[in-house]
């Protein structure tokens, strides 16, 4: 730990902002115009170290940004200025774009780097803030506002989602998904109100609070590295519980016409508790001992099929070779572990059930699938049969064990290719699917469970279990979840549900009927 914080704090980086936030306190004739320099030369470059592997490439990088922010308080000529304010710009861009390949290397699975990713990205909405305020650029506010909301994307927009991230590593339950959505909508929502609707701006502050004051409860109750840390971070976050209190204040009074807050107020009083009470003592808590990240690596095979699935060989008698390898077939009906094993001996009947809400959108998806051929399902719940066939795939191309695709058909139109495997993690055997795109591939990982005689097959289960978007060596977690129960209705009768959600919210169902075909 000591090791850690004195690496840090004595880095090249951590030196020169100090450095050059020294000097360029010399020209500010106004204390609380060094809240924004504050965080340009020193908090942002120190939770950057705790977030990135520090090269000479990154150092160089950072000394050059740092080193811009300096000269603009010497450099006298409006080109000059624009041109230091544009290479912070530059950095800001390349630290969004960071966080944005950090983001599409997991996608939607673990709140606490989402957190983090979305503050990196932030950040650049505040160089663009930054920038306009520098060049003059009419943004339809004052230069005062201009800068204050550079300020606000860089403490509420950078700095608090990346310190809510490490905190989340520390913590995780059922109320952390919440405050990091209330987070990270805040500083958009606060613009927006800002910009077009002040009553909206009151609404996102009261989110902002309900997430503050819920965060500084769970820091009560989460266990830090050591007393000091915690003492720093629960100081940092009550002190962000007080300021948004007269942020309220400030919002009412552009809604409302009441509880009159001024501007000079707000930047003495907010200068002092966000940069020295949130930031330093935030920063400094972190640094002392920066947790770390508790994100999955995935190294489940993955097909490396593109596109449209081609040469497909002899046909395959069913979607697996034997159902003992991932469930107790003596717990399971007989008839679901045929259909599984000899799937070509079964009809199938489906009823696609679109949510309503999703209905519009289903239509404009309609279009899409029909091009692609893929995921094309109806749009009416009128049962339909679908017929298929099942070929063996090339291994070689596919690069999974015992590939086969699973062709779908309604009438002549092709609506659903999949290439089914699977895989061993710890003991587990997966279903390992894989519908291709284009240039990409979808991949379901499905845990399969016995339950009360019930098949039930999830993609919310343990380790590898969820949807993914495969592009070239990326893997990236979708928003999606899909849930098959599948149960014996009489002999040679099977029945099944599949449920799928986007963001934890239902948008469709499909029911089968499936049945031994008639000899």
């Amino acid at each position: 730990m000591k090791a850690n914080l004195k690496q840090i704090l004595f880095s090249p980086i951590s030196l020169a902002g100090l450095f050059f936030f020294l000097a360029s306190s010399l020209f500010i004739a106004e204390p609380y115009l060094l809240m924004l320099t504050a965080a340009q030369l020193i908090f942002v470059p120190l939770m950057l170290q705790l977030l990135v592997e520090v090269k000479k490439k990154h150092i160089v990088i950072t000394w050059i940004a740092m080193l811009s922010v300096f000269l603009l308080q010497v450099v006298t000529s409006s080109a000059g200025q624009v041109a230091l304010a544009f290479i912070y710009l530059i950095f800001t861009f390349f630290v969004a774009l960071y966080g944005a390949k950090r983001f599409f290397k997991r996608g939607f699975t673990n709140w606490a780097e989402i957190s983090i990713d979305m503050g990196l990205m932030y950040l650049f909405v505040g160089g663009l803030w930054f920038f306009a305020y520098i060049a003059g650029i009419d943004t339809g506010f004052s230069p005062l506002i201009t800068w204050l909301t550079a300020i606000h994307f860089h403490y509420s927009a950078f700095l608090f989602p990346v310190s809510l991230g490490f905190f989340g590593r520390l913590h995780n339950s059922k109320w952390y998904p919440f405050i990091v959505c209330g987070v990270l909508a805040g500083p958009m929502l606060v613009a927006i109100g800002i910009t077009f609707w002040p009553l909206l701006e009151f609404i996102s502050v009261l989110v902002y609070i309900f997430a503050i004051y819920s965060l500084i409860f769970l820091t009560f109750r989460t266990r830090f590295a050591s007393k000091l840390q915690a003492i720093l971070i629960r100081i940092s976050y009550s002190a962000l519980g007080i300021t948004i209190i007269f942020s309220l204040f400030y919002a009412a009074n552009s809604a409302f016409g009441s509880w009159f807050v001024s501007i000079d107020f707000m930047l003495l009083f907010h200068g002092f508790f966000n940069c020295v009470v949130f930031g330093m003592l935030g920063v400094l808590g972190w640094v002392l001992a920066p947790p770390l990240s508790k994100q999955k690596v995935w190294d489940f095979p993955v097909s490396r099929i593109r596109g449209k699935v081609k040469g497909t060989g002899e046909p395959r008698p069913g979607l697996v070779d034997n159902m003992a390898d991932f469930v107790d077939v003596k717990v399971l009906p007989e008839t679901i572990v045929q259909f599984y094993e000899q799937t070509e001996r079964y009809q199938l009947v489906a009823s696609v059930k679109w949510s309503t809400w999703f209905k519009p959108l289903a239509w404009c998806y309609k279009w899409v699938s029909t091009q692609l051929q893929q995921l094309n399902l109806p749009i009416s719940s009128k049962p339909t049969e679908m017929t298929y066939t099942i070929r063996a795939v090339d291994p070689v191309l596919d690069g999974r064990k015992s590939p086969r695709a699973w062709i779908r058909k309604v009438k002549n139109n092709t609506v659903f290719v999949a290439i089914y495997s699977q895989h061993k993690t710890e003991g587990r055997t997966y279903m390992n699917i894989a519908l291709p795109l284009p240039f990409s591939s979808m991949i379901g990982i499905l845990q399969l469970d016995v339950v009360n005689g019930k098949l039930v097959l999830s993609s919310e289960g343990e380790r590898d279990s969820g949807i993914y978007l495969a592009v070239g060596s990326t893997i990236f977690k979708l928003p999606l979840s899909e849930y098959f129960v599948i149960s014996e209705q009489s002999r040679g009768v099977l029945t099944a549900e599949h449920k799928m959600k986007i963001f934890g919210v239902p948008f469709l169902r499909v029911d089968y009927r499936i049945g031994e075909k008639e000899l």
